[in-house]
């Protein structure tokens, strides 16, 4: 069985200012496009089986100038809806809420962390049908991508909470022994 490959799309505007971004749809900056292309060296050589994109544009350009090619789009991709949090900082929020956390209360009018990570459960359940014939790429966002992560070595959703993920980078969820294991997190490539 391949390895399920996990890319964060690359910077955009909100990205670098912190700000909460689901469903708005933002282009990469230019810093985005080249985190983005950094990433084809590291891509490069792996026997892909399958690329599946978030259907947003910065997820769907960042996997074009990563050099793969796209085989599908997965709305269960989409980063974790933010709901009335969408467009603002967590600075922002915690002036009018300051204990909340994403990870243990979710967004008003948006999404919990188990609502999540039902998603992505079916996302990697795709992943893994799809990973007998190489390895399968998943181009995605940074809360969403981090709850796979959790999901993937069996921890609920809120523990996405301790992986850290930035722009541009590139985590391998494998095994050892037959178990899941994440055998690379975060790791950025060079040149980014």
């Amino acid at each position: 069985m391949g390895d399920i490959l996990l890319i964060r799309h690359g910077q955009t505007e909100w990205s670098a200012n912190g700000r909460h971004t689901s469903y708005t749809d933002l282009p990469l900056t230019e810093q985005g496009e080249q985190e983005a292309e950094a990433l084809r060296p590291a891509l490069a050589g792996r026997r892909i089986a399958a690329v599946l994109c978030s259907p947003l544009q910065r997820t769907r350009r960042t996997a074009e100038l990563a050099g793969l090619r796209i085989t599908g789009t997965d709305d269960d991709l989409v980063e974790w809806n933010y709901g009335a949090y969408e467009g603002i900082t967590s600075k922002q929020i915690h002036a009018d809420r300051p204990d909340w956390s994403l990870w243990r209360h979710g967004c008003p009018d948006g999404e919990s962390p188990e609502q999540v990570g039902t998603r992505v459960d079916r996302a990697l359940a795709r992943a893994r049908d799809l990973a007998g014939d190489g390895d399968v790429v998943l181009v995605g966002h940074g809360h969403s991508l981090r709850v796979c992560g959790a999901r993937w070595i069996g921890l609920a959703p809120a523990h996405g909470a301790g992986l850290l993920l930035n722009t541009a980078t590139l985590s391998v969820l494998g095994s050892e022994h037959g178990l899941p294991a994440l055998a690379r997190w975060n790791a950025p490539v060079s040149g980014a």
